[in-house]
């Protein structure tokens, strides 16, 4: 292939024709087509077209990660389009505009597409009558339990019986009763009887999940979710159909009756859980965590979380986490622990000490330890962490950092090929001191007598460990709940997370401690916030050249890796 063909940059896709509607009176300009939950363009409905008006259309099965099924009828709404002559040519007002022809039956707007000159009406009085008649409908058998629903303060029904119901009902019979606590899988609960059948969990499970475990069983009022018989509702993203239920019918048996989500500080985070890196919400209260939820980001995991990732929390709350700074197994404080610590790396000869820095640290947490790894010409590394991936989110590598270990220059394209070289160094006696970030390297080929061998081990981690055991000097860490930074997950995104909650103990941010050790050792300052110290990064790491914390936003930016 010659140079030109290679370096030929390819066309632009073409552009999508736009065409013009009215939604309540008011002209816009919107898409003829638009991608769908699989990406690819279909015509461009009428809800969505509100959507771009800024005109709420309200409804239940529509969501714009599934495919679409129409069956609530909440979304209802009038329209109109240019009425056609005999000749088939639009017929024109006296003042020069088309005369609009309004459809005598109205429309669901999930799934009627849109036509040029379209009028599409969303607040008259047909309306309105048809959305009262439909809550009125769903409103027929669901039970008024809505002080003990753990959906209270979440649910679609509630806030649109508020908005667009009407104060009392018509119906006099007695409710349809359906199964309550109905125990659909290992992580799921069903409340039959406030279920409005809109099949979101159904699509979802099918067409997202893949696991086409859910469908609808009996018939008219007694319809109810259900598994097939025998099997139970256990897929990695079971917990998926929780966050898109409308109502409280499925709930996690994780969160259920744990606290109402209106005392609920949500934070913008990271999974840790493999190196995707989904956007989450933490959910936390007094210095507690609840729970993690998936936060939009077509560019990672769209809406979605794994049901493993999501539960990997309790951990970060356990009674035994390092809290106390330890020098030679006595307390200490960090003032003194760190000015000890950099008297020794600064009388360190080069090439006497080496690093092991996990990649579940954060991309400025790494980057100051590689600022010491070249002050000290030590050898550095990360540990491997393998599983098995999935067709839809699950990352082979579980690790969270990977790329940014490689990026910051922790380690090489091939993640832990210098541990053995670490083990050799130690066993001879080149290498005098180690320091260790996050990892047990007891379990990585550095026994415990090789350790023993050192004349001084410093580590740095959040729980006990063989290592921790036997370290010189202790710096309690913190988790990524309980501090900023950034990660740099499998396609080379860096995203940030935000700080949940406080650091137990004497436990500091390994960035900001860092700083400290990294000015004692190297003399490099010019940073107090993590803001600072993330442009400083940026300007140092190629990969990162023009990044700025705030240009990261909240669902990040991705480099070339």
């Amino acid at each position: 292939m010659s140079t030109a063909a290679a370096t030929e940059t390819k066309p632009a896709p073409p552009a999508i024709e736009k065409i013009k509607v009215k939604v309540d009176g008011r002209e816009i300009e919107v898409p003829r087509a638009l991608p769908d939950h699989t990406g690819k363009l279909v015509p461009t409905t009428m809800l969505q077209a509100c959507d771009i008006a800024k005109k709420e259309v309200p409804h239940y099965c529509y969501h714009p990660k599934l495919p679409v099924a129409g069956n609530c009828r909440m979304c209802l709404v009038e329209f109109g389009t240019p009425a056609l002559g005999p000749d088939r040519k639009p017929v024109m007002n006296p003042d020069g505009t088309p005369k609009i022809a309004k459809s005598p039956r109205p429309a669901i707007a999930c799934a009627t597409p849109i036509s040029p000159g379209m009028e599409i009406y969303t607040s008259t009085p047909g309306v309105k009558q048809m959305r009262e008649g439909v809550l009125e409908s769903l409103l027929i058998n669901h039970p008024l339990d809505c002080p003990i629903c753990d959906q209270a303060g979440e649910c679609k029904l509630q806030e649109y019986s508020v908005d667009y119901g009407q104060s009392a009902s018509r119906f006099a019979e007695p409710k349809v009763h359906k199964p309550k606590a109905v125990d659909l899988g290992p992580r799921i609960m069903l409340d039959a009887e406030r279920c409005i059948l809109c099949t979101r969990c159904i699509r979802f499970t099918k067409d997202v999940a893949g696991d086409d475990a859910l469908g609808i069983v009996n018939r008219g009022s007694y319809n109810t979710i259900a598994t097939f018989p025998g099997l139970p509702f256990d897929n990695n993203y079971t917990l998926n159909t929780v966050d898109i239920c409308p109502v409280g019918a499925l709930t996690s048996k994780d969160f259920r009756f744990q606290m109402r989500v209106w005392f609920l500080k949500e934070t913008k985070s990271v999974c840790t859980s493999c190196a995707t890196g989904c956007n989450v919400l933490i959910s936390s209260r007094e210095e507690k965590i609840y729970r993690y939820t998936p936060r939009d980001n077509d560019a990672v995991n769209a809406s979605w979380m794994c049901d493993a990732g999501r539960l990997n929390y309790k951990w970060i709350q356990r009674a035994d986490r390092l809290k106390d700074v330890l020098v030679r197994g006595q307390k200490s404080s960090w003032t003194a622990a760190l000015s000890e610590i950099a008297d020794k790396l600064k009388q360190a000869p080069v090439g006497s000490v080496a690093i092991i820095a996990s990649a579940r640290q954060s991309n400025e947490d790494l980057w100051l330890i590689s600022k010491l790894k070249t002050k000290l010409g030590a050898i550095s590394d990360s540990v491997e962490r393998t599983g098995d991936p999935d067709k839809l989110l699950v990352s082979a590598d579980k690790n969270p950092n990977t790329n940014g270990a490689r990026l910051t220059g922790i380690c090489f394209s091939e993640v832990g090929i210098n541990l053995p070289k670490i083990a050799d160094g130690i066993a001879s006696g080149k290498i005098k001191t180690l320091i260790v970030f996050g990892e047990d390297v007891t379990k990585h080929g550095i026994s415990a007598e090789l350790l023993g061998k050192l004349d001084t081990l410093i580590a740095s981690d959040i729980l006990p460990n063989e290592t921790t055991k036997l370290a010189h000097y202790l710096l309690p860490g913190c988790v990524h709940a309980e501090k900023r930074g950034s990660f740099t997950n499998t396609k080379g995104r860096v995203q940030k997370f935000m700080q949940a909650i406080q650091p137990q103990g004497d436990a500091r941010a390994e960035w900001d401690f860092l700083h400290d050790l990294v000015y004692n050792v190297t003399g490099r300052n010019g940073f107090l916030t993590i803001e600072g110290l993330f442009n400083e990064m940026a300007k140092d790491v190629p990969a990162f050249n023009g990044l700025t914390w705030a240009s990261l936003g909240d669902t990040g930016v991705t480099v070339k890796i």
